[in-house]
């Protein structure tokens, strides 16, 4: 009986969980709609409608024109029921985000706040997430929880920081920073964080690599949606491709990595730290910017060819100057299909979508995703 029970219980949840995903990916959509594509009865529908709704998850959008008979509802998720905020830890800034559970940005704001290894540290970056809240407005209650990205490798269970020379955080855990964060706390890799914001809400497209051009240089391996992270969570560690046998040296003492060529440092450099800058007086066509950029592509082209190669499926340009690579992408897509063996067009490669804070965006969602698999 009791086992007869635990059943029905079960049913049910996955029951309320299928219409919830399925009002998620939607626009307003009636009662009728939902059962007929979930094959379910219009009561077990109805039921878990209501139970929605009374816990505010879903709310009607008027109604749809009518076709002879009563004019049916449109029910929509509601969007705004919860929040979650993300962070970019990077070794000289904070970045944070507010997004709702449709991953739109709601509020962020970016700190310069120098990593340290210490509780100081730890506490200050706590100080900056519950100031945000309060200055966003939202009810903690409505908040989710916070993720957290670090330039680091982490541990399968993403608990403990297994590898991480851009900061000083080697053997670090999530409870550093959770001491000083009244919310739920999650560590996230920053590229990986990043790759999963571009593939938020694609219904298509489901294998990408993406390459996170910032001052460090770093990657996401995306297969069938989920993020491969390798059989030691190093999976997408492009910075550390070689590409120039004895070249110069890496930060992390190797030579010829694709970081020494690659990272955003390489523009920046030339114009004290400001890549806007940088991209400013390459539209002049000043110098020294113009001759960097030019070495600078021979060498993002390699890479990117080496992934297609290695993947066979679409590379997505990220990070600082990723941001900026919305008007040379024609110009980058002729030159990666000068080098492909198999293509005659470079139509795989893309900019990212997000240009503003998709690290954070993307350890922000890593809630928003827990909490509707948890409907």
């Amino acid at each position: 009986m009791a086992s007869n029970r635990a059943n029905s219980i079960e049913v049910k949840r996955i029951n309320r969980n299928a219409i919830y995903k399925f009002l998620y990916r939607h626009e307003p959509i009636s009662i009728q709609e939902i059962a007929y594509s979930l094959n379910l009865s219009l009561p077990t529908v109805t039921q878990n409608l209501k139970e929605l709704q009374e816990k505010d998850l879903i709310i009607e959008a008027g109604l749809f024109k009518s076709t002879g008979g009563r004019k049916a509802k449109a029910i929509v998720y509601n969007s705004v029921a919860k929040y979650a905020v993300g962070l970019d830890i990077t070794q000289n800034h904070v970045g944070i985000v507010l997004i709702d559970l449709s991953g739109k940005v709601i509020k962020n704001v970016r700190k310069h706040y120098s990593f340290a290894n210490s509780k100081e540290y730890f506490k200050g970056v706590g100080n900056l997430v519950e100031d945000f809240i309060d200055d966003s407005g939202i009810e903690s209650s409505k908040i989710l929880g916070v993720g957290i990205a670090l330039p680091a490798i982490l541990s399968e269970d993403k608990q403990m920081v297994n590898y991480a020379t851009v900061i000083d955080f080697k053997g670090g855990s999530v409870r550093d920073f959770a001491e000083f964060i009244p919310y739920p706390c999650i560590l996230s890799n920053d590229a990986n964080a990043a790759g999963f914001t571009e593939l938020w809400g694609e219904k298509d497209t489901q294998n990408v690599v993406y390459l996170s051009l910032n001052n460090s240089v770093g990657g996401s391996i995306i297969i069938g949606k989920n993020i491969y992270t390798g059989q030691n969570q190093r999976g997408g560690e492009f910075g550390h491709m070689t590409i120039v046998p004895n070249g110069r040296t890496c930060y992390c003492g190797q030579k010829g990595c694709v970081d020494a060529y690659c990272s955003a440092k390489v523009l920046s450099d030339s114009t004290n730290g400001n890549i806007a800058e940088f991209f400013r007086l390459l539209r002049l066509n000043s110098e020294p910017q113009k001759t960097l950029w030019e070495e600078y592509l021979t060498n993002l082209v390699g890479t990117i060819n080496n992934l297609r190669m290695l993947y066979d499926c679409n590379v997505i340009l990220g990070g600082y100057v990723g941001a900026y690579m919305e008007e040379y992408i024609e110009h980058l897509r002729e030159l990666v299909s000068k080098r492909n063996t198999f293509e005659v067009d470079g139509g795989y490669l893309h900019v990212c979508k997000y240009k503003l804070e998709a690290t954070a965006v993307g350890a922000a969602l890593q809630h928003v995703e827990s909490f509707i698999n948890s409907i």
